[in-house]
C-alpha cells in the first residue's frame, strides 16, 4: 500500500491495517491516531513527527525506522525496533513488552510509565531518557547507554544490566532487586533510598554514587569501585564486599551486620555508628 491509499482510507473512517506493506513509506508528519497496524511492515519507514497517539503496533516490523514520533499509549507489545530512530519520541504509558530495541537510539525520550519489561535494549542509546516509573524488570540491558537518564521509581527487578552505562543516573527509589549489574559503570549515579538487594554488582564502578538510605543486603559488591559513595543509613547486611574499594566512602549510621569486606580498602572510609562487620 502506498501513502496516498493509506491516508486517504484513514481519512475516510478505516482503522484496520492489520499486516499492511509499508516498507520504507515516508509518513513524516501524518496522523494515524488509534490505527490498527498490528504485524505491519514498517522497515525502514520515515514517521518524524507523526502522530501515533494509542495507535497499535503491537508485532509491527520497525527495524531502521526513523521513529521521532508522538507514540504516547501506543502498543509496541513484541515489535521489532531493532536499530530504530526513537530520540526524543514521545512514548509515555507505551506497551513495549518483550519488543526488540537493541541498538535503538532512544536519547532524549520520554518513556516514563512505559512497559518495557522483558524488552531487549542491548547497546540502545537511553541516555538523557525520561524513565520514570517505567517497568523494566528482566529487561536486557547490556552494553547500553543510561547516561543521566531519570529512572525514578522505576522497575528493574531481575534486568540484566552488564556493561551498561548509568553514570550520572538518577535511580532514586529505584527496585534493583535481582539485577544483575556485572561490571556495570554507575559513577555519581544516584541509588538513594533504592532496592539493590539480591543484586550483583561485581566489579561494577559506583565512585561518588549516592546510595543514602538504600537496600543493599544480600547483595553482590565484589572488587566493586565504591570510592566516595555515599552509603549514610544503607542497609548492607549480608552483603560481599571482597576486594570492594571504599576510599573515601562515607558509611555513617550504615548497617554492616554480616558483611564480608575481606581485603577491602577502607582507608579514609567515615563509619562512625556503623554495625558490625566481617574482615
Amino acid at each position: 500500500m502506498d501513502r496516498e491509499e493509506l491516508l486517504k482510507r484513514y481519512a475516510a473512517g478505516e482503522r484496520d491495517f492489520r499486516e499492511v506493506d509499508l516498507q520504507g513509506i515516508f509518513l513524516g508528519g501524518t496522523d494515524l491516531s488509534g490505527a490498527n497496524l498490528r504485524e505491519a511492515d514498517l522497515r525502514g519507514a520515515n514517521l518524524i513527527g507523526a502522530s501515533l497517539v494509542r495507535t497499535n503496533l503491537r508485532e509491527a516490523d520497525l527495524s531502521e525506522a526513523s521513529l521521532q514520533a508522538d507514540l504516547t499509549e501506543a502498543n509496541l507489545i513484541s515489535a521489532n525496533l531493532m536499530g530504530a530512530n526513537l530520540t526524543g519520541a514521545k512514548l509515555k504509558d507505551v506497551s513495549l513488552r518483550a519488543a526488540n530495541l537493541s541498538g535503538a537510539k532512544l536519547n532524549a525520550a520520554n518513556l516514563s510509565f512505559a512497559m518495557l519489561n522483558e524488552a531487549d535494549l542491548r547497546d540502545a542509546d537511553l541516555s538523557r531518557a525520561k524513565l520514570i516509573e517505567c517497568n523494566l524488570g528482566r529487561a536486557k540491558l547490556m552494553n547500553a547507554l543510561l547516561t543521566d537518564a531519570d529512572l525514578q521509581g522505576s522497575n528493574l527487578t531481575n534486568a540484566i544490566l552488564m556493561g551498561t552505562n548509568l553514570e550520572k543516573a538518577n535511580l532514586t527509589g529505584a527496585m534493583l532487586n535481582g539485577a544483575n549489574a556485572t561490571g556495570a559503570n554507575a559513577m555519581g549515579a544516584d541509588f538513594s533510598r533504592a532496592n539493590l538487594s539480591g543484586a550483583n554488582f561485581t566489579n561494577a564502578i559506583l565512585k561518588g554514587a549516592n546510595l543514602r538510605a538504600s537496600s543493599i543486603s544480600w547483595t553482590t559488591l565484589r572488587g566493586a569501585d565504591l570510592t566516595e559513595a555515599k552509603l549514610y543509613r544503607a542497609k548492607l547486611c549480608w552483603s560481599n564486599l571482597t576486594g570492594a574499594t571504599l576510599v573515601d566512602a562515607v558509611l555513617i549510621d550504615a548497617n554492616l551486620n554480616e558483611i564480608n569486606l575481606r581485603g577491602a580498602n577502607l582507608t579514609g572510609a567515615i563509619m562512625p555508628n556503623a554495625g558490625s562487620y566481617e574482615k
